[in-house]
């Protein structure tokens, strides 16, 4: 049946007013995380055994801060991930009031999103939860089956971001390179990847931060994303208490 004319023009005019995603900063194939990284330990290699016994391990944070904090960065995307690093950055990091920081991240991630992509299609390593009912931090699912685990895209996400954020306030590097870390290591936590898969993503992450550092128009998006950060009055928070629960959890 076909939609009424009505309905028809209220789609279309939704669809208009939707902005389209930012393109990628580098073009297709400009970056092989294919050829860059290692590839996953073999089943039967001390590398896997490893990976198996850091799997076997974290199970039995199941209910600890530590595992709260893992579910709690669970959420990706540009929103999500500031506030993740708010603590780390010592000031709020609101994509509202920092548009420039935010459209950099956004496009930024679409790279991190195609050189994922290609490599777990190279790899096509499984998920560390197949074959066992251990405890996750999210659900089981048909989609969290059919996802490839090798290298993590929360990881290469994570550190792309966290590099992005060290470059732009220095001051607080270390804590944010360490809150990096501390992202990529929860999806450990959550037992949805190897620990060979977060190595992998932080790799993945400092190659295409190098190769970014390269373009001039990510360039042109720092230098605007640092006068973002400039110009804006830190709003208040994050809660100190909050902050330091979530120091607490860390190694």
């Amino acid at each position: 049946m076909r939609a009424p004319l009505a309905l028809c023009l209220v789609l279309a005019a939704g669809a208009a007013a939707a902005e389209p995603a930012p393109a990628p900063y580098l073009t297709a194939g400009a970056l092989g995380a294919a050829a860059i990284l290692p590839p996953p330990p073999k089943p039967g290699s001390p590398a896997h055994d490893a990976d198996a016994a850091a799997y076997a391990a974290t199970r039995g944070l199941a209910g600890s801060p530590r595992w709260d904090l893992a579910t709690a960065d669970v959420p990706s995307g540009v929103a999500a991930l500031l506030a993740d690093f708010s603590c780390a950055a010592g000031r709020r990091l609101d994509p509202g009031r920092l548009p420039a920081l935010a459209g950099l991240l956004a496009r930024a991630r679409r790279d991190v999103v195609a050189l994922v992509r290609d490599a777990k299609a190279r790899f096509a390593r499984p998920r560390p939860h197949f074959g066992n009912d251990a405890p996750l931090c999210v659900d089981r699912s048909e989609a969290l089956d059919r996802s490839l685990s090798y290298p993590s895209g929360h990881a290469t996400e994570g550190w792309t971001f966290s590099l992005v954020l060290a470059a732009l306030m220095p001051e607080r590097a270390t804590a944010l390179l360490r809150r990096g870390r501390i992202y990529g290591e929860s999806r450990i936590v959550c037992g949805v990847h190897w620990a060979s898969d977060v190595e992998a993503g932080r790799l993945a992450g400092s190659a295409l931060f190098a190769t970014l550092v390269g373009d001039p128009a990510f360039r042109a998006d720092l230098d605007r994303a640092r006068t973002d950060l400039a110009a804006a009055s830190p709003e208040p928070g994050p809660e100190p208490a909050a902050c330091a629960r979530e120091e607490a959890t860390w190694p």
